[in-house]
């Protein structure tokens, strides 16, 4: 299947290192560059605002999700290609993951964790096949790649599905494993 579009999940915040939003922008230019349209939660600040910002800036299309009550908070993203307001956040991630082909996550808060182990789920009952790929930026998801050790060896997860997402050190690396 060719790749269209990626929904990428990050933090409207945009932490507290540098090297956060170095790879949203990055990885904003690399989609653009390979013609792959940015799929996100429509905001216009911290780590979502950055990688909207460099998909634009390249030139590159992007389609913000936003639940009607999140418009004001995370200040919706007007300069974007499609800005879809929705009704609640059921709507949105089940609209971000129709739109999507493949998924990357960026380093994030609960909502980022949240929408990917739904995509996560999903992947596991059989709802989608697409191929996920957390970027570790400063080894943000070195905690969470534990975990899932852990929850594999108590048996508690099968280990089949420990491999339906791939961690990644660079937005590149992201881009290639979701393109194989």
């Amino acid at each position: 299947m060719k790749i269209k579009r990626i929904c990428v999940y990050c933090g409207a915040n945009p932490g507290n290192k540098p090297e956060y939003a170095q790879a949203a922008r990055e990885l904003g230019h690399l989609l653009a560059k390979n013609k792959i349209e940015l799929v996100y939660g429509g905001g216009k600040v911290g780590l979502m605002g950055a990688i909207a910002d460099a998909v634009m800036e390249k030139g590159g299309q992007v389609i913000g999700i936003i639940p009607q009550k999140l418009v004001a908070m995370e200040q919706a993203h007007e300069g974007i290609t499609d800005l879809r307001v929705v009704n609640d956040m059921h709507e949105r991630k089940a609209t971000m993951a129709t739109l999507a082909d493949a998924f990357i996550a960026l380093p994030g808060g609960f909502g980022t964790l949240e929408e990917l182990f739904e995509v996560l789920t999903w992947s596991q009952i059989g709802y989608h096949q697409k191929p996920i790929a957390l970027v570790n930026v400063m080894d943000f998801y070195g905690h969470l790649d534990t975990f899932v050790k852990h929850a594999t060896t108590t048996g508690l997860l099968r280990s089949e599905y420990a491999r339906y997402f791939q961690l990644t050190s660079t937005p590149q690396e992201a881009i290639d494993i979701v393109l194989r």
